[in-house]
């Protein structure tokens, strides 16, 4: 079986489904996801942020491996799980009801 993750990251292997390359569909796993779950990506992911964060600085965008790609978009997913989790202790906005924003434009990685 193929890595998703370069092999300095191999234990996030089972958060494979959190690297998701746009922000509207990780926005739609983060709602569509208990706090239990995002609790538990959060948990496995945040502690590889800093290492994660350190070797994608490294990475050169126009060469980008598809590993490095999914590493990428799996960071990003810990960004929009984050304020739910540390704060809200909900997957939902608070008291924003049916209100929504959708990114227009993003990175073409």
């Amino acid at each position: 079986m193929a890595n998703i993750f370069p092999p300095e990251f191999a234990d996030l292997e089972p958060f494979a489904d959190w690297a998701i390359p746009t922000e509207r569909a990780r926005y739609a796993k983060r709602i569509s996801s208990t706090m239990e779950e995002l609790d538990t990506f959060y948990n496995a992911a945040f502690p590889h942020l800093e290492s994660g964060t350190s070797y994608l600085e490294k990475v050169e965008m126009e060469n980008i491996s598809e590993e490095d790609k999914h590493l990428l978009w799996l960071f990003c997913a810990l960004v929009t799980v984050a304020f739910p989790v540390e704060a809200w202790r909900q997957p939902k906005v608070p008291d924003a009801g049916a209100s929504s924003i959708d990114a227009i434009l993003e990175p073409a990685v």
